[in-house]
């Protein structure tokens, strides 16, 4: 652009805010750092806490910055038996329960949408019911017993891979892709199998991430089934 075009071109206005537009800011980003200190602050807490001096900590002294730093409490964990095995069974179980609940959940929801599958709606409800029924702990501990799932790594894993819930999200999300796209493969000779793999799976990884991270927390956070299961340490 020469100077000539340059003094030509329309010169842009500078934006100018009113005092009620800049209130509404100031208001706006003191709520988003009260709420962000909120979630951030219980962390924080626990931090401080952990490093400073454990009687300060018991009488409730420790608010805003640790007191008398020390790291034994880290050091007490870290030698405490069995640890080790313990997070490495956590990590396990949250992997491999989480990526076998998604895929499951996923292929379930995909062929409960396929009017080729045999008394799909039958197995649909069937499913879904589940979620209303539960007939407690005392006969789910009876019925894993009797699959032989006690002191069994396969305990965690079994009853947590079909969830109802991830099975309908996955259902919902798939109706929701153009009926076109699956209609053009089995035009081209693509069986259930290749269409799910090959079509489905790339276009709904946006619910498979949010059941992903559903599930790997449910999986970390569950202690109850190893009371329930587990009496071999």
């Amino acid at each position: 652009m020469t100077a000539k075009q340059q003094a030509k071109a329309p010169k842009r206005k500078a934006i100018h805010t009113s005092i009620g537009d800049r209130l509404i800011s100031v208001i706006t980003y003191i709520v988003y750092a009260i709420f962000a200190f909120v979630c951030f602050y219980p962390f924080y807490y626990i931090i401080i806490n952990s490093i400073s001096a454990n009687n300060l900590s018991e009488r409730g002294k420790v608010l805003l910055y640790p007191m008398e730093i020390h790291f034994k409490n880290y050091s007490n964990v870290l030698n405490l038996p069995g640890l080790l095995d313990a997070a490495k069974m956590s990590l396990l179980r949250t992997v491999v329960g989480a990526a076998l609940a998604v895929i499951i959940a996923a292929f379930l929801g995909f062929m409960f949408t396929r009017d080729t599958m045999w008394k799909r709606k039958f197995w649909y409800r069937f499913v879904t019911v589940t979620m209303y029924i539960n007939a407690g702990i005392i006969p789910w501990v009876l019925t894993m017993n009797l699959l032989g799932m006690k002191n069994n790594f396969w305990g965690y894993i079994f009853p947590m891979i079909i969830q109802p819930f991830y099975i309908v999200l996955c259902k919902t999300y798939v109706e929701s892709v153009p009926r076109e796209l699956q209609e053009a493969a089995e035009i081209d000779g693509a069986g259930t199998l290749r269409i799910f793999f090959c079509i489905m799976l790339p276009v709904i990884k946006p619910i498979l991430a949010t059941i992903a991270v559903f599930t790997a927390v449910n999986q970390w956070n569950s202690f109850q089934d190893t009371l329930l299961l587990m009496s071999d340490p």
